[in-house]
């Protein structure tokens, strides 16, 4: 059985992978299952998050990579919608994606919005702090090797997950 692809959408919050995540969901031409930060994080007890947010995000994170290559063992293709981030309770992240990953078909496309714009999506969620994008891009991996780069300032979601279509399938 062939392997499903794993396309990761990485970049701050409100760049807009979920709303790229729906986009691709609405398609018919392909068909995904979604793992996202924001969906494994709610596993975890909210006691426990705010006791010690980052030694239970860590490690909810790293069971979601497992879950995503389950179901590209098993031929599905799969997105993941999350943010590679480098903290002491994760690090190396990037390297442990890349190895529980190593012999399954991983596209890494970077979401990118200026911080500006992400902003002021935040303000506008109104569940978002202000400067949460900024404080995740000082965080974020450095040494990531997109696949592929999508700017949702000037791209709609939809034109986005075209991209993202016509470069992998």
């Amino acid at each position: 059985m062939d392997k499903g692809k794993i396309i990761f959408l990485n970049g701050v919050t409100s760049a807009g992978k979920t709303t790229i995540v729906e986009a691709l969901q609405e398609r018919r031409d392909v068909f995904f299952y979604v793992v996202a930060n924001d969906l494994f994080q709610e596993m975890v007890g909210e006691q426990y998050l705010q006791e010690d947010y980052w030694k239970y995000l860590s490690e909810v994170i790293i069971m979601m990579y497992h879950t995503a290559k389950l179901y590209s063992d098993m031929g599905k293709n799969v997105l993941i919608d999350g943010i590679l981030v480098e903290r002491d309770e994760i690090k190396p992240h990037f390297q442990q994606l890349m190895e529980i990953m190593k012999d399954n078909p991983l596209e890494i496309v970077e979401v990118y919005c200026p911080l500006d714009i992400c902003r002021q999506r935040n303000i506008d969620r109104g569940d978002r702090y202000e400067s949460q994008s900024d404080e995740q891009a000082e965080l974020m991996s450095k040494d990531i090797k997109y696949s592929l780069r999508v700017d949702t300032s000037v791209s709609s979601a939809e034109e986005c997950a075209q991209q993202i279509i016509e470069a992998f399938f």
